[in-house]
């Protein structure tokens, strides 16, 4: 590893942990490839449904129970 990398690693290992997760976020995201408008869409529609469970303002439903429900709406 070249000696820049290796110098950045122990600086971003000595940050608090929520500034470590921030850098490594962003890292990993600059090696995926950019999202197409859809992606993009579908991404910010995950998370305003996680910000919205956070809130309280919808609640999760058990995987099992919506399987099942499906299961029992093709009879």
């Amino acid at each position: 590893m070249a000696e820049l990398a290796e110098k950045l690693i122990q600086q971003a290992l000595g940050l608090p942990a929520d500034e470590r997760a921030e850098v490594a976020e962003r890292l990993l995201s600059s090696l995926e490839p950019p999202l197409s408008p859809i992606d993009h869409l579908w991404a910010q529609e995950a998370e305003d449904r996680i910000d919205a469970y956070e809130r309280g303002e919808i609640e999760a439903i058990p995987a099992e129970d919506v399987f099942n429900a499906i299961k029992n709406r093709k009879r």
